[in-house]
């Protein structure tokens, strides 16, 4: 129970003052003149002004509230090292029992993560604080006490408290940790293909030695690029070329040092981004036909394509009486093209071309070499594949997959998507294509060559499951054969058409090895916490894929198929940083959050960056090292509330009130009586 005096006044205040200036002026007035009675006067008026007042004696019934302190648990990355984060929930648990005896003390316990953080915001402890207590009245809030390893990324630095109470941190770990640091200072963000891309690094040793060397360890793509020797504590410099366009991953990982806290800030990733500069192509028609404007359009049409197109006019066997001074020929480069250039093509079309003497023979075991050692070769056949001067019957065989059997069928027909074609990228899901059960939506065409498979994969199919598109890789090399010269008939629209222009790029795009058109694939990508995989495979099955977290743990996922060719599989990302990924022959890569995420760059125990925001607050820090958990006091506000061994907490003394009584301190009949007798008094004074 607590006694208060309080007023309610009969008039509105500013009445009352007005009045009681009134009454002051009047008796300084008297007393001034030296008035007989003026201190009666005086009396009389204070009767008055304490009777208009009304006041009261307030009896108030009080609950005592608790304070709120917060516990604040640092379960982040940073604390899976050196077994910190079961110290600090065994130290959390001793605490709560601790604080949750004091009775005056609500306690509140909150984690700090930073899993599922897409962004790069690393520990953030005074977030988490601030979280815990949002919604404690200030004069409740006792203070917090925040056990970390001391690496945190919110702490802040404009010298204001970060709290209207004192907050302590423990420090989980150990005074002057060692260990071994890789950091990428710049890295080449696009490069063309077949060009390099500088990284410039660092390798540092927390350790105090100096004027050693390091060995770094580079995967490009998953695949073992071998090892660079660096200087230790001095910037460096890493080529490397990219072989391809789109994303190349790059991995660099420092080998262990002379000593180690952790491995997981040895490693970085750096991602560049591959730019084809031009893809040269070399288009040879064997001879003008409808068809031939479709290829020319389709490679004229992309900006990035250098397209070298002959046709054949005049092959040697046509005889006329034009006087070779008047044609408007120029001769075929076949010496230029064939022996000294070759390699400069990215891709090699061979568009209804037929063997008649115009390239040599060793001309042709030149295309074959150039394809075995990693060349593109496209061969789009016509009625001249299945005759006598069929380019089967040069060394191009050897790389050829489809053998002529002599046959042309003539007859319409939709070219439908095999079984094998269903899986594979360039036939999977084009636009109309049939589905089993269902024929496919696109146009006829009218011709095809007949030939038996002899290596590849058929993924198109004429009349009778004839093969239509052949599909072989041939050593480093790749090969496709069209076998009809009819593909211009859905470019022209007839019979509603067809997805011509997909299909060839994605022709294109294969042959050239695009990493998005292969086969045999591993991708993994990172969303809402979940590892998405996904494998791409012709096989009837495959195997489980193992994933490596940042931390070194591993995982096996097994793959479900969910379409032909495709297979899904998950894993859970609860940890920042670069996951790997294999299968026991592919591998990928993929990084939760960003590729070389701040939480894990420093991973030493300290108290240097949170000291000055702590000591703002009243508090400190205290490393658990040096003595275990300290004392806890409750001091008064605004004091200091951290020393030597002991670590303090706020007592606000706040309060409930239950119940309120109230009674006139000066009831208005005593008023007016004691009002009466001082003016009758001063009246007598007067008189005399």
């Amino acid at each position: 129970m607590n006694l208060t005096v309080s007023f309610a006044p009969y008039i509105p205040v500013w009445l009352l003052w007005l009045a009681g200036i009134l009454c002051a002026a009047l008796v300084i007035y008297a007393f001034a003149r030296r008035a007989r009675g003026a201190w009666a006067r005086a009396l009389a008026f204070a009767v008055l002004i304490l009777a208009l007042a009304h006041p009261l004696i307030v009896h108030e019934t009080r609950e005592p509230l608790p304070d709120v302190a917060a516990i604040i648990v640092d379960h982040t990355q940073s604390m899976n090292i050196n077994n910190r984060r079961a110290e600090a929930d065994a130290v959390a648990a001793q605490l709560k029992k601790q604080l949750s005896a004091d009775k005056s003390l609500e306690v509140r316990e909150a984690f700090v993560d930073t899993r599922n953080a897409s962004d790069d915001t690393g520990t953030q402890l005074f977030s988490a604080i601030t979280g815990a207590l949002s919604d404690v009245p200030p004069d409740r809030i006792a203070g917090a006490i925040a056990i970390t390893d001391g690496e945190v990324h919110d702490a802040p630095t404009n010298g204001k408290p970060a709290l209207s109470a004192p907050i302590n941190a423990l420090i989980v770990g150990k005074h002057n940790e060692r260990d071994r640091k890789l950091t990428v200072l710049s890295a080449t963000r696009y490069a063309i293909v077949g060009q390099q891309a500088d990284i410039a690094l660092r390798v540092d040793d927390y350790d105090g030695s100096s004027g050693a060397s390091a060995q770094v360890g580079i995967h490009v793509d998953g695949v073992d690029r071998g090892t660079r020797i660096v200087p230790v504590g001095h910037e460096a410099h890493i080529r490397l070329p990219v072989s391809h366009a789109g994303e190349n991953v790059i991995e660099l990982e420092a080998k262990p040092g002379p000593a180690e806290l952790t491995l997981q800030n040895n490693r970085a990733v750096v991602s560049v981004n591959g730019v084809r500069d031009r893809l040269r192509v070399l288009l040879i028609s064997g001879e003008p036909h409808a068809g031939e404007r479709v290829w020319r359009s389709m490679l004229k049409a992309d900006p990035s394509v250098d397209l070298v197109h002959f046709t054949i006019l005049r092959p040697p066997d046509k005889q006329d009486a034009t006087p070779i001074d008047e044609l408007s020929l120029i001769a075929f480069p076949h010496e230029e093209l064939f022996l000294h250039k070759l390699n400069t093509f990215d891709l090699v079309i061979f568009d209804r071309y037929s063997e008649r003497g115009i390239l040599p023979l060793g001309y042709y075991d030149n295309i074959v070499n150039y394809v075995q050692n990693g060349g593109a070769l496209l061969v789009s056949s016509g009625p001249e594949f299945a005759g006598p001067q069929s380019i089967y019957r040069t060394p191009l065989a050897t790389v050829l997959p489809a053998q002529p059997t002599g046959d042309t069928i003539a007859q319409p027909f939709k070219p439908n998507v095999t079984d094998v074609g269903f899986a594979h990228p360039v036939t999977r899901n084009l636009p109309g294509s049939n589905t089993p059960g269902k024929p496919a939506t696109w146009g006829k065409w009218f011709r095809l060559i007949g030939a038996n498979v002899v290596a590849g994969e058929t993924v198109m199919s004429g009349p009778g499951n004839k093969p239509l598109l052949v599909l072989d890789q041939v050593q480093k090399g790749r090969v496709a054969e069209l076998l009809s010269d009819h593909i211009w008939l859905w470019a022209r629209g007839y019979d509603g058409g067809g997805p011509d222009a997909e299909l060839l790029r994605r022709l294109a795009h294969w042959l050239m090895k695009e990493p998005e058109l292969e086969e045999e694939r591993l991708t993994a990508s990172v969303s809402g916490g979940d590892i998405a995989i996904e494998r791409h495979s012709m096989k009837a099955d495959v195997a489980p894929v193992t994933v490596t977290y940042p931390s070194g743990k591993k995982a096996q996922v097994t793959l479900n198929k969910v379409s032909p060719g495709i297979w899904h599989g998950a894993a859970r990302a609860d940890e920042l940083g670069l996951y790997r990924l294999t299968d026991g022959t592919l591998t990928a890569v993929t990084a939760a959050g960003p590729l070389n995420p701040k939480e894990v760059a420093d991973m030493r125990a300290t108290d240097a960056i949170l000291k000055a925001p702590l000591a703002a607050t009243g508090g400190g820090t205290h490393w658990l090292a040096d003595g275990g958990i300290p004392a806890i006091r409750r001091t008064s506000r605004g004091a200091i509330a951290s020393g030597d061994g002991w670590m303090g907490l706020v007592s606000n003394d706040a309060y409930r009130v239950t119940s309120v009584e109230q009674m006139p301190l000066l009831p208005a009949w005593l008023a007016f009586i004691i009002l009466i007798g001082t003016l009758m008094f001063a009246w007598r004074q007067e008189g005399r």
